[in-house]
C-alpha cells in the first residue's frame, strides 16, 4: 500500500513536470531537495511534523527554495508537504527520478563524491558502468564530504565503493 502511494505521487510529479515543460530542471531540483532533506534531520522533522500547521510547513519550503528553484519544483515539494507526506518526500523523489530514468531505458546511479563531477567525468563513469552492467545509467551526483576522494556508486541495491578510503582499507588489509 505504501509503495503504491509513493508510486502514485511519483507519477503525479512526473506528469506535472512534463505538463509544465520543465521535466529535466524539475527532476534535478527535486533530487537535490530530497538529498538536502535526507541529510538534515531537523528539516525532515519539520516538514513531517503534523503538529505544525500545514501553512508553516509549506512556508519552510517556500523559504528554502524561494526564487532559487523553478516554480514547479517549489509547488510540487509544497504539495507533497501540504498533503502530510513530508516524511515520504525523499522516497517519493527517489521513485520519481527512477521512473523518469526507466522511461528513458536507463537505470539511476547515485554517485557520492566530495566534489561535483564534470559532465565529462559523468559521461566516462556512465560508459564504464554500462561496459560492466550492459545497462545505460543516468548519473546523479550527491556531494558527500565524508568521501575523501574517488566515488561511491549506488545502483539499486548494488554499491561500488571506489573511494580513496576503501582503497586504503584494502591496501592495509593486504599487508596484514
Amino acid at each position: 500500500m505504501a509503495d503504491d502511494r509513493i508510486g502514485g505521487y511519483a507519477d503525479a510529479l512526473l506528469a506535472v513536470a512534463a505538463a509544465e515543460g520543465a521535466s529535466d530542471v524539475v527532476e534535478d531540483e527535486l533530487f537535490r531537495v530530497a538529498e538536502a532533506v535526507r541529510s538534515n534531520d531537523n528539516l525532515l522533522a519539520t516538514l513531517s511534523d503534523r503538529n505544525l500547521p500545514v501553512e508553516r510547513r509549506q512556508g519552510v519550503v517556500e523559504d528554502l527554495l524561494g526564487s532559487s528553484a523553478h516554480p514547479t519544483t517549489t509547488a510540487l515539494v509544497s504539495m507533497v508537504v501540504g498533503t502530510g507526506r513530508g516524511a515520504d518526500l525523499p522516497a517519493i523523489v527517489d521513485e520519481t527520478v527512477a521512473r523518469s530514468a526507466a522511461g528513458r531505458n536507463a537505470t539511476l546511479a547515485r554517485v557520492r563524491s566530495a566534489i561535483d563531477l564534470t559532465d565529462d567525468q559523468k559521461s566516462r563513469l556512465a560508459a564504464a558502468i554500462k561496459s560492466k552492467t550492459g545497462s545505460d545509467v543516468e548519473i546523479r551526483v550527491v556531494i558527500d564530504e565524508s568521501v575523501l576522494g574517488g566515488v561511491i556508486t549506488e545502483i539499486g541495491d548494488d554499491v561500488i565503493d571506489g573511494s580513496v578510503r576503501s582503497r586504503m582499507t584494502q591496501l592495509r588489509e593486504s599487508f596484514s
